[in-house]
């Protein structure tokens, strides 16, 4: 028959958090940066190679909304698991960049689906309208970009909005991309924590 528990391990044991935590904190982060490293190196280039240019960015319009909602959502869930398993009075330095990291991944998400990813969509909805007067749209991949040259150096108002849309598409880019490493960093940070597989 064993004995009282030691003081140090019942402490342990009480701030270890529980297998459902660890779990949804898992599903969450494996999720987001699933998703992120899917939708940004294979499904965005996949499309764009093989879909008229229209119908990439229509398609695009409609499911980025979701794809940053949902990259925002486990980015919070992310955090809030994490802080609520490291109670602040024991924070050490690597729980301290953890939780800086999910802060930087929020801020980036939120950017991306409140302003850069929504901005970015507007502006290719107006250069499609011109783009379609033109009749333009059709083409796939590279070929699509002489006609669009042309059409930049012809119209001014079509240059502007190109000018637009590679500085908000730059910006939403970045800011997935910066989601990206937070995730990943984060997953690192969770494969150093794993006794065994």
């Amino acid at each position: 028959m064993k004995g009282p528990v030691p003081i140090q391990d019942a402490m342990a044991s009480d701030t270890e958090p529980s297998h459902t935590i660890k779990l949804l904190h898992l599903l969450f982060l494996s999720t987001s940066w699933g998703m992120q490293v899917w939708v940004t190196f294979v499904a965005g280039f996949v499309m764009s190679r093989h879909l008229p240019r229209h119908t990439f960015g229509s398609i695009q319009r409609e499911l980025f909304p979701y794809y940053f909602h949902i990259s925002s959502t486990c980015a919070f869930l992310n955090l809030t698991l994490f802080a609520m398993s490291h109670p602040s009075e024991r924070l050490g330095e690597e729980h301290t960049a953890q939780i800086i990291i999910f802060f930087i991944c929020i801020a980036a998400s939120v950017l991306n689906t409140q302003w850069f990813g929504q901005v970015t969509s507007d502006v290719v909805a107006e250069l499609q309208l011109v783009e379609s007067r033109q009749g333009l749209g059709q083409e796939l991949g590279l070929a699509a970009s002489e006609p669009r040259r042309q059409l930049r150096a012809s119209n001014p108002g079509y240059r502007r909005l190109s000018q637009r849309f590679a500085l908000y598409h730059a910006l939403s880019s970045l800011c997935n991309l910066l989601c990206i490493l937070c995730n990943g960093l984060s997953l690192h940070h969770l494969a150093a924590q794993l006794s065994a597989l």
